[in-house]
């Protein structure tokens, strides 16, 4: 590997949740940071949070005062881009908006030394079409951290359709030195993890619809042993970000499963952060609580929409859900967005709390016998719509009686 790519000094741009969450990442390791938001008092605030963190951290014993002191070095706040001609990586992490973010690369391209890796923390935009405004788009990629980003495990590591393997090489070595699970995916809408999650979503909110509750669904979920259900999931990261994202986009607000959460949106319930959600919160407290007027909420959206509320039981939730997963994860297989399953199924255990004792959806799948999975589709097919085709990998896999994990690609 060249040493053009050996990362020593970073920079970020962006001093919201993520950008904060990067910068204690990358600091936390010992590398040198220059951190730039066009809204000085914001930034401000930022590092006042991550001085905070690291207060909280020392008092709690998890590092010493100096290291606490050596983390805070690394951290140099600057107000200009010029600032960042030398940095050998920038990591850009403002909100999810494809002419802002192509806008920033542009003046990155035109401000960065040759060499430089470029990167963007988006969760499910194109990295083509940022690389596209750069002069360099083998020096472009995508950086997709989890929430928040000092804490979470997974880094899922986007290449574009010209990012060079040394850059791709580069960043595998950097995630693995801020203590991340790396995983390189192809680009694609919502890449593995989010892409996955869209399907799993649905079928959770349909069944909403269809005449279960949320906390029913929950319970379901956590019971086969994942860390949160959908819907207290939406709670915690805020049901409101994909609401807003909609109205940006201009598109997706009428769609009948969101329907439930845009009632909610429209009430102020955005979640754990408002103390009401899909759920209540006590003041000061973590502690979901069923609140009936979500159900009745929940029983009105559907009436209105026609639907003839039955009995859902936990069987039919776990079946659906899983199924949606394994579906999704079997077409990314297929087009290469995914060099393995087993990587498919380290962004499931380590970025969307799927219980670890089952060894991620596709690991539970290939345990489950791949035929037997090909059939339980056919049969939600025959109920409920094409949309549960099985995928072309697993008739093909079911028919030579191999696996998922039989299924391996090159990495780049």
């Amino acid at each position: 590997m060249s040493n053009a790519y050996n990362v020593q000094q970073a920079a970020v741009i962006g001093a919201g949740t993520m950008g904060r969450g990067i910068v204690m990442s990358l600091a936390n390791a010992g590398i040198k940071v220059l951190w730039l938001d066009n809204n000085p008092q914001m930034l401000e605030q930022a590092l006042a949070v991550v001085a905070q963190t690291n207060a909280h951290n020392v008092k709690l014993e998890r590092i010493s005062a100096e290291q606490s002191a050596e983390r805070l070095a690394c951290v140099t706040p600057v107000s200009e881009y010029a600032a960042l001609a030398d940095v050998d990586l920038v990591i850009e992490a403002v909100y999810e908006n494809l002419e802002l973010k192509q806008q920033i690369f542009r003046t990155l391209d035109a401000t960065l030394k040759p060499g430089a890796i470029l990167a963007s923390n988006t969760s499910a935009l194109d990295i083509d079409a940022i690389a596209g405004a750069t002069s360099r788009p083998e020096s472009v990629l995508g950086l997709h951290f989890f929430s928040p980003a000092h804490i979470m495990k997974l880094l899922e590591i986007v290449r574009g359709a010209k990012t060079s393997p040394a850059v791709l090489e580069a960043t595998l070595a950097l995630g693995q030195r801020i203590g991340k699970v790396s995983v390189v995916a192809g680009n694609c809408h919502g890449f593995i993890g989010n892409r996955m999650l869209h399907t799993y979503v649905r079928e959770a909110r349909m069944m909403l619809l269809e005449g279960a509750w949320p906390h029913q669904i929950d319970a379901a979920l956590q019971g086969f042993g994942f860390a949160m259900g959908p819907f207290r999931m939406y709670d915690v990261v805020g049901i409101d970000l994909e609401w807003r994202a909609r109205e940006l986009a201009g598109k997706g607000q009428d769609d009948p499963a969101v329907q439930v959460d845009n009632r909610l949106c429209e009430l102020g319930r955005f979640g754990q952060k408002a103390r009401m959600g899909y759920y209540r919160y006590a003041e000061g407290s973590r502690q979901a609580e069923h609140d009936p007027e979500v159900d009745a909420l929940v029983q009105e959206v559907s009436e209105s929409l026609g639907f003839e509320r039955r009995e859902i039981g936990a069987e039919e939730i776990l079946e659906r859900c899983l199924l949606a997963l394994v579906n999704e994860g079997a077409k990314i297989l297929e087009e290469d967005i995914a060099a393995n399953s087993r990587d498919i199924d380290l962004v499931y255990l380590n970025g969307y709390g799927f219980p670890a004792e089952r060894g991620g959806p596709m690991s539970w799948a290939d345990e489950q016998g791949v035929a037997e999975i090909e059939q339980r589709l056919q049969s939600l097919q025959a109920c409920l719509g094409d949309h549960w085709k099985p995928a072309r990998l697993i008739s093909q896999l079911a028919a030579a009686q191999k696996k998922f994990a039989d299924v391996q690609h090159q990495k780049f």
